[in-house]
């Protein structure tokens, strides 16, 4: 009985009030895909328009799995968390290579693919597939420990077993419907503050509800605390030129263009600062300026970046150490042909 309270009360719901998103538009698996991997950390608010974007470039898995990377990742700028991207381009080349670009049907071959977790999985076959399949994220995390008063910390991956266990039970008919409906209450009423309790379709079988103990649930442990780190931008110009690299394919903003950055060890000394440049670029500059930079906010870390404007004395690639993809001195009027992440974008207007 109250697995049939819940799906029914949920789908009526959701019929009712789903809000109009382009990806909702059609059910095919290249657009579920390309949605789910692009809201993963990010609101939907930011993605509806770079959702457009790579659509109307990149209609189906074809034309992505043939683009080139410098212009995906292009028009992924500012969107963030950039591994996403590079999963992307992986994930549509095996599915065109290795199943004719059909997505497979099934959980454990659809986990085999770049960038495609349990979540994501659940997604595609539930939402294009109409499977009964679990899609279980946060905001799903936060209505079933809700609903069912659940004690357990939502921090420990092997917990989210319970929570998918959870929503299969839960799960009636119309699976595409139900998994939607789950996150979009998650996101629109059972929010992590100042849920909206009376607007709840499933509200009268919610123990948390009940027991006036919404804001307990769900369980996690406390925050990590970001590590700050501060950072020295290096800015060189000569002859109106800029000098930006292309970061390595591995870490941090990868693949992504950027200026010279390093750690600012001693924060009194622009000897580290020349030194570096001389070890990594074989250049040997002047730091004739340091002006305030831009504050940034990675997932688990704080850049504080000042601003080190340099000249150049001679030039040696001999000294080279460091093993970046390319390098290139362009005009400022050129930096928007390029894809930095937001850190740099940041220090655009400061240079």
């Amino acid at each position: 009985m109250q697995t049939e309270y819940f799906y029914t009360n949920l789908i009526q719901w959701y019929k009712k009030v789903q809000r109009q998103l382009p990806w909702r538009e059609s059910y095919q698996p290249y657009t579920v895909w390309l949605s789910e991997i692009m809201l993963q950390q990010t609101q939907v608010i930011t993605v509806v328009d770079y959702y457009k974007r790579f659509l109307k470039a990149y209609p189906t898995i074809f034309d992505l799995s043939s683009a080139d990377e410098d212009d995906i990742f292009k028009l992924w700028e500012g969107l963030g968390y950039y591994s996403r991207a590079r999963n992307l381009i992986r994930c549509a080349k095996l599915i065109v290579e290795d199943y004719n670009g059909d997505f497979p049907k099934n959980k454990k071959e659809l986990m085999k693919l770049p960038g495609i977790g349990p979540y994501t999985a659940g997604a595609i076959l539930s939402i294009a597939y109409n499977q009964k399949e679990p899609a279980v994220d946060g905001n799903v995390m936060r209505v079933i420990s809700r609903y069912r008063a659940l004690n357990v910390n939502i921090s420990e991956v092997k917990n989210k077993k319970i929570f998918e266990e959870e929503v299969q039970g839960l799960m009636g008919g119309e699976p595409r419907d139900f998994n939607q409906g789950l996150m979009e209450l998650g996101a629109t009423v059972c929010t992590p503050k100042n849920a909206k309790c009376t607007q709840c379709p499933v509200q009268e079988g919610c123990h948390a509800f009940a027991n006036q103990t919404v804001y307990q649930y769900p369980v996690k442990l406390k925050k990590i605390k970001k590590q700050t780190k501060e950072m020295a931008v290096i800015i060189l110009e000569v002859d109106q030129t800029l000098f930006i690299t292309k970061r390595p394919n591995t870490g941090l903003m990868s693949n992504l263009w950027g200026f010279p950055v390093t750690e600012r060890i001693n924060l009194h000394s622009y000897v580290d600062i020349e030194a570096y440049m001389e070890e990594a670029f074989g250049l040997k500059v002047n730091v004739n300026q340091v002006e305030e930079g831009a504050k940034h906010i990675f997932t688990h870390l704080i850049w504080h970046m000042k601003l080190y404007k340099c000249t150049l004395k001679e030039s040696s690639q001999a000294f080279k150490k460091i093993d970046y993809p390319e390098i290139l001195w362009v005009n400022r009027s050129e930096l928007e042909n390029y894809a930095f992440p937001t850190a740099f974008k940041k220090v655009f207007k400061l240079i």
